[in-house]
């Protein structure tokens, strides 16, 4: 009898106790915005701001609505004006050139390697006329980062970090989000902490984080951020920079400030649940297991693999037949966009150029979420679960 898996690929775990008690510690006080606290009062926002900062090591951080936000909001605080070249990763998902486009810019795609990284020398033939880079580590794969701002810097772009993927991991020791100028997270209920939507902005660029808090609609209520610059550099920037409201509120803070102790812990859970479904894959006919680097500490809760030049057929095939025994795959070759799996040449809104090198691959990429409500025997059984389907379909090819 053929096995079948009984687990949900969308379900989380529960809020933490600590989180639960303090979001209803909020809910009672009534006070859920923000700005919303009395003289000396220190509200969760600011302080959720203030732990995060002293987490990644950065001098200054803002929390804001998503992560969507949080990249919109970078653009701006960096200059990115109507009709600019901003380039990203052809891989990557629809809030990223999403966040490009909503400030008038123009999306500039960039190829995407094997390895499920951005392509450091189409980046440095695509380069020109460019100023800003907004660097996607997508599903946790990260670059050589040592190269890429190398690279940038010879170029003179401005790198900004989306690690919505990535919070927690690191390249080389460094923290995913502080080798570029800006580095945004997610906090949306698929990502490593989980507050439904959110976001968080990092930067040790004093200019930029008053910026970046007046663009979330500090009014001018900016002294009660403790993770921020001193009011003079705000008095710089107050009446140049609009409001465009996206702040974050207590509540979420409050269900997030927990979360954060316990982060280091979750990444580890999310990481053994990776090794356990990569080695459960390895030495698959037909199916190539994207390699680590040694320099990469990742955090994954999400695998993907690569069925390469495989045709669309069989690849089909392969998603049907383990949807048939509960393994839900996400394939980013299909022709249309499926939930979240839309490609660079699905934003019209955003013209692009063929990229055969970079089509090849995303057709051959197949996508799962881990989420930790998997124990490791969970993974396991997925992995026999792909194996065999892989290995049937292409043994019958």
């Amino acid at each position: 009898m053929s096995e079948i898996f009984k687990g949900n690929f969308t379900q989380q775990e529960p809020i933490p106790d600590a989180a639960i008690e303090a979001a209803v510690a909020v809910l009672r006080s009534g006070r859920l915005h923000r700005y919303n606290t009395g003289p000396g009062e220190a509200g969760e926002v600011a302080l959720l701001e203030e732990e995060f900062a002293a987490w990644s090591g950065a001098r200054y951080c803002l929390a804001v609505a998503s992560g969507g936000y949080a990249l919109a909001t970078a653009l701006r605080a960096v200059g990115v004006k109507p009709g600019d070249r901003v380039l990203t990763n052809a891989f990557t998902l629809a809030p990223v050139p999403g966040a490009i486009a909503s400030v008038g810019a123009v999306p500039v795609f960039v190829g995407v390697t094997e390895s499920l990284v951005i392509d450091l020398d189409d980046l440095a033939a695509k380069a020109e006329g460019a100023e800003v880079l907004m660097l996607s580590h997508m599903r946790g794969h990260i670059a050589d980062m040592d190269a890429l701002i190398a690279l940038s810097a010879a170029r003179g772009l401005t790198v900004i970090e989306d690690c919505a993927h990535t919070m927690g991991a690191r390249w080389n020791g460094v923290l995913s989000g502080r080798n570029g100028t800006i580095g945004c997270y997610s906090t949306q209920t698929y990502k490593h902490m989980n507050s439904g939507e959110g976001g968080l902005l990092i930067t040790d660029d004093e200019e930029y984080a008053a910026r970046a808090i007046m663009l979330s609609g500090s009014y001018m209520l900016y002294e009660r951020h403790r993770a921020a610059p001193g009011s003079d550099v705000f008095e710089r920037v107050k009446y140049d920079t609009p409001n465009i409201s996206g702040r974050m509120d207590n509540l979420r803070a409050a269900i997030l400030r927990p979360q954060l102790r316990d982060l280091d812990a979750q990444c580890e859970r999310w990481n053994a649940r990776y090794r356990v479904v990569e080695t459960g894959l390895r030495n698959t006919p037909g199916l190539t297991v994207i390699e680590r680097p040694d320099a990469e500490d990742y955090v994954m809760s999400s695998f993907q693999f690569l069925l390469l030049d495989w045709p669309d057929g069989k690849i089909e095939e392969v998603v049907v037949r383990c949807a048939k025994r509960g393994v839900e795959l996400k394939w980013f070759g299909a022709a249309d966009p499926v939930g979240f799996t839309s490609r660079y040449d699905s934003w019209r809104y955003a013209p692009s150029e063929p990229m055969p090198a970079t089509d090849r691959v995303l057709k051959g990429i197949l996508d799962l979420r881990l989420p930790l409500t998997f124990s490791e025997d969970d993974c396991a059984q997925i992995a026999r679960i792909v194996r065999a389907e892989v290995s049937s379909v292409h043994q019958a090819a």
